[in-house]
């Protein structure tokens, strides 16, 4: 009876703290969508150039998860959220204080290792608070978060930059501090002040002693090595590197193709539109989950993998009003493809969960290589045909919807009752 008890206990500051990091770790990751313009002209950047700065933020990713598993289990969480947050801080600052492409970059990989540390940790730290049979409820929230955070970070940028309405205000004070005509570097005095705060919040709280499930632990290399052998491991860290390279394809090259091809203000037009694609973005996680309570996960990943398709031939190739539209409802399209790529890889592999979801996770590299080689294509021919070159992955996300045969399928809601013999 006490263990029952201890189970079902739920730590509601602990589920407030997971969101607010989900919060804070979209807030910064996505602010690059935004700012990726600037960055260009500040920095005199060629495409290719450009497309490093996301590669190097998230290579970090393809690094860093495998050995934050083990960092995990060796570890408390308290010490790898209080070292995180420091780094983050100090990275954030020293580029602040000396803003340079060379910084810009490591600063990117340093923020992105720091993320990839926090993912690691707060999944499981979300279960044992909110307690095991609300943790599906719990995730759709951090999800929602997650994309809400993706959502307000361009009107963040907006603020600090727009010198008209904030000349007196907490953005024009910040704005003196940093070099006049780097005004977004601002953004990252921000991010520091906001990770030293969360430090202290870290600090300052008491955590539940828990185990992790057979799906959180870092099993030994052999587990990774027997995974690598298997087909299906394979298929479907493709599946995720190719997914997030096409949201991060998408969402950093928004801005910069609208101001090119329409003529649009990356820092008004160009920073909305990339909101509004996160926002629908997370909207269409909503009705994923819906559909996925009446249809089989792999017919939906094929219908909304062929319509994003289609929106993005259109955004490419459409007036700027078409753009406009075409470029959110990718967003709202592709936001089922990352939670049923990763449910159809642990439902293909019977054993070494924990081992799975750090190679899966690993994919997220795939944000890194993908918008570089959007960049270098953009420079040897143009920036539209470069992200032509997004139909390739997402042509391999839409195989998978044929090739997948999981072990077991997502449980579905029979809207009739089929008739009795």
């Amino acid at each position: 009876m006490a263990s029952e008890k201890m189970t079902s206990k739920r730590y509601y500051h602990i589920i407030a703290l997971v969101m607010l990091i989900f919060f804070v770790i979209s807030f910064i990751t996505n602010i690059l969508n935004s700012i990726i313009v600037d960055v260009k002209n500040s920095f005199d950047l060629s495409l290719t150039l450009t497309g490093l700065l996301p590669f190097a933020f998230f290579i970090a990713y393809g690094v860093m998860s495998i050995p934050a598993g083990f960092l995990s289990e060796k570890y408390s969480d308290k010490t790898l959220l209080s070292w995180s947050f420091l780094f983050m801080a100090l990275a954030s600052m020293g580029f602040a204080f000396f803003p340079s492409y060379v910084v810009f970059s490591i600063t990117l990989f340093a923020l992105g290792s720091c993320m990839a540390v926090l993912q690691v940790i707060i999944n499981p730290m979300l279960r044992v608070a909110g307690g095991e049979e609300h943790f599906a409820f719990n995730s759709v929230l951090a999800q929602l978060v997650f994309g809400l955070a993706s959502f307000l970070s361009p009107f963040l940028y907006k603020y600090v930059v727009d010198k008209d309405s904030n000349e007196f205000g907490l953005a024009g004070y910040i704005r003196e501090l940093v070099p006049e005509n780097l005004p977004w570097v601002g953004l990252y005095m921000i991010f520091s002040i906001i990770a030293v705060v969360l430090l202290v919040v870290v600090f300052l709280t008491r955590y539940p002693k828990y185990e992790k499930n057979e799906d959180e632990v870092a099993g030994d290399s052999s587990s990774y090595f027997s995974l690598l052998k298997n087909k299906w491991t394979v298929l479907f860290f493709l599946g995720i590197f190719c997914y997030v390279g096409t949201e991060q394809g998408v969402g950093n090259w928004i801005s910069q193709f609208l101001y090119q091809y329409h003529g649009l203000d990356a820092q008004t037009v160009g920073a909305d539109t990339v909101a509004y694609f996160w926002a629908m973005l997370t909207v269409g996680c909503l009705l994923g989950l819906l559909l996925l309570k009446i249809m089989d996960s792999r017919k939906l990943l094929i219908g909304a993998t062929a319509i994003t398709m289609i929106f993005l031939v259109l955004a490419l190739t459409g007036s700027e009003k078409v753009a406009l539209f075409a470029f959110p409802a990718i967003g709202f399209f592709i936001s089922v493809m990352w939670s049923i790529i990763f449910s159809l890889a642990l439902n293909s592999v019977k054993e070494n969960h924990g081992s799975l979801s750090g190679i899966l996770c690993t994919g997220i590299a795939g944000g890194a290589i993908i918008p570089f080689l959007v960049g270098a294509l953009g420079e040897v021919s143009s920036l539209k045909m470069g992200m032509f070159f997004l139909l390739i992955p997402l042509a391999f996300v839409l195989s998978i919807g044929f090739l997948a045969k999981p072990l077991v399928n997502n449980k579905t809601i029979q809207l009739k009752n089929k008739p009795s013999n």
